[in-house]
């Protein structure tokens, strides 16, 4: 693969869209999304289920399209090279070695018959050209990197007799194992109970961190993102609607669904029993999408305007949003 330009991003991604056909019509479940991704940075994706994070991000790996019936659109380059350009062979090279993918439920990213320790070594001994002994050798090194005791014992055993999060670990394993330049975690705490997500999430960032590895995080949770992402994507109905460092977010949104977003975050700061804010109504129909922008009908700062025009994402210096009645710089929602 060629180099990337000297100071420009790892990742480019330009007007990206994804559509389903469906009975009512084309279902737009990502709809014109464009980011930059710099080398070694973390790039939270957030939004409510159903907003078009997962879809992106599998899109942009060619894990949408083909035979799922999906119309993909738009340009992605790792270093300047278009992967959509990319015959399937040429995509598969790619997964192995430069990109790794840890996904929600390792129960089923993870081959069911395969010894744990044979399913690290695939992609070792294909991407990186090692025999069998020294895969299986490397493989051990890995399991115990990602801290899972008796790594040579787990090296012979199976998915089914790990726990979820022994598994999450050695899914992660598997992604790192070619040490790929971009990391993507597609929800990787969803499927663990909460004394387990803290250490998974805490493992990525360390691996990512010593690795050097640019990583895409998806979650519904603006509070994960918080202390793991350098940058924000907030995501609503198929569509960016804002970006900006994770700082910038957090001290005041300009977008009111970032605001109500941050709202619904418990505090520890509120008294027991304390009832949790809610964002009204429901997300739209992707596949009725009216005139507007489509969280006029929640929103309580809509205009006129926002019923019949749908924003576009503007610059304000680094940092942009989609709204026609952006909240004011600075204005403090967390404290």
């Amino acid at each position: 693969m060629s180099g990337a330009v000297s100071g420009g991003p790892l990742l480019s991604v330009r007007d990206a869209r994804v559509g389903f056909g469906t009975v009512r019509g084309l279902l737009r479940a990502v709809d014109g999304v464009s980011f930059d991704l710099q080398a070694g940075r973390t790039l939270g994706v957030v939004g409510e289920s159903g907003s078009g994070k997962s879809v992106l991000v599998r899109s942009l790996i060619g894990l949408v399209g083909g035979g799922s019936g999906a119309v993909v659109g738009g340009q992605v380059l790792l270093e300047g090279q278009d992967l959509r350009g990319l015959s399937a062979a040429g995509l598969r090279e790619v997964l192995g070695r430069d990109i790794g993918i840890v996904f929600q439920d390792p129960m089923t990213s993870l081959n069911p018959v395969m010894k744990i320790g044979r399913q690290i070594g695939e992609g070792l001994q294909l991407n990186r050209g090692l025999d069998g002994a020294a895969a299986a050798r490397r493989a051990v090194e890995l399991l115990a990197e990602v801290g899972i005791p008796e790594p040579e014992r787990r090296a012979v055993q199976y998915p089914h007799e790990l726990s979820g999060g022994m598994r999450q670990r050695v899914a992660i394993a598997i992604a790192i194992a070619c040490e790929p330049k971009l990391l993507i975690a597609d929800e990787p705490t969803t499927a663990l109970d909460v004394t387990v997500q803290r250490q998974i999430l805490d493992l990525l960032q360390r691996e990512q961190r010593q690795r050097g590895m640019a990583m895409i995080l998806i979650t519904h949770d603006l509070g994960v993102a918080a202390g793991r992402a350098d940058d924000i994507m907030v995501m609503y109905a198929g569509r960016a609607v804002e970006m900006a460092t994770t700082r910038e977010i957090f001290r005041g949104p300009r977008m009111p669904y970032t605001e109500a977003l941050l709202r619904s975050l418990p505090r520890l700061s509120d008294v027991a029993h304390t009832r949790l804010s809610a964002i009204p109504g429901r997300p739209p129909d992707l596949a009725r999408r009216g005139m507007g922008c489509a969280f006029a009908p929640r929103c309580t700062y809509r205009s006129d305007r926002c019923e019949t025009e749908e924003p576009a994402l503007t610059r304000d210096g680094a940092r942009g949003f989609a709204c026609f009645n952006p909240l004011a710089a600075g204005s403090r929602v967390v404290a």
